[in-house]
């Protein structure tokens, strides 16, 4: 079925989704859809690029958790035992996305909290990304949320503490470097990702 023509008022799953034949990029948000914008601003893909770089060479030397860029699905199923297709609500395409259990890789994507989430805010998704997203990983039990803003050249880290809520862990720009919380000797120079 072609996503013009389904309802944007009606509540699917992550079985259906697969259903979907046609090329538009979509995310599922507790059932509902929601189209992707059209391609990035180059901007945006520079940032991406240079971070799937940074992080990959990092993981590739360590042969430690593996780095998807979008478009990846991650599906996050409200519980460890709705993982069933027709069961998972949620299914969303995070710019960057970090995984360190083998175990929630399939050949369909991530089925549970990746350990790093990075996204990319451009004006059409900064809203979503900010608010509802935010909510989604903190509940999912993302470890480590950024927010990366391409206009400002900044980065905002938030990091799951132990009561399962994000901490602003900071606020980065100019020639700041950010210590990755989930990686204890991975620094990252902002001036290595906005080239």
């Amino acid at each position: 079925m072609d996503t013009q023509q389904l309802s944007l008022n009606k509540r699917y799953t992550y079985a259906d989704y697969l259903t979907w034949l046609d090329d538009k990029r979509c995310e599922l948000i507790d059932g509902f859809i929601n189209l992707m914008t059209p391609a990035p601003a180059r901007k945006h893909q520079d940032i991406s690029m240079q971070m799937s770089i940074i992080f990959g060479n990092y993981l590739f030397i360590k042969n430690t958790c593996k780095v998807y860029s979008a478009p990846f699905d991650v599906r996050l199923p409200k519980s460890k035992e709705e993982t069933d297709d027709a069961k998972v609500y949620t299914v969303v395409q995070p710019d960057l996305s970090i995984i360190c259990d083998p175990s929630k890789l399939d050949d369909k994507g991530c089925i549970g909290a990746p350990d790093l989430i990075v996204e990319i805010l451009s004006p059409s998704t900064s809203k979503k990304d900010l608010s509802v997203k935010y909510k989604i990983y903190e509940q999912a039990g993302v470890k480590e949320y950024w927010l990366v803003s391409p206009n400002d050249e900044n980065i905002s880290v938030f990091v799951l503490d132990n009561t399962g809520k994000y901490q602003l862990n900071g606020m980065y720009g100019g020639d700041m470097k950010i210590k990755v919380s989930i990686f204890k000797d991975l620094e990252i120079s902002l001036e290595d990702i906005f080239i």
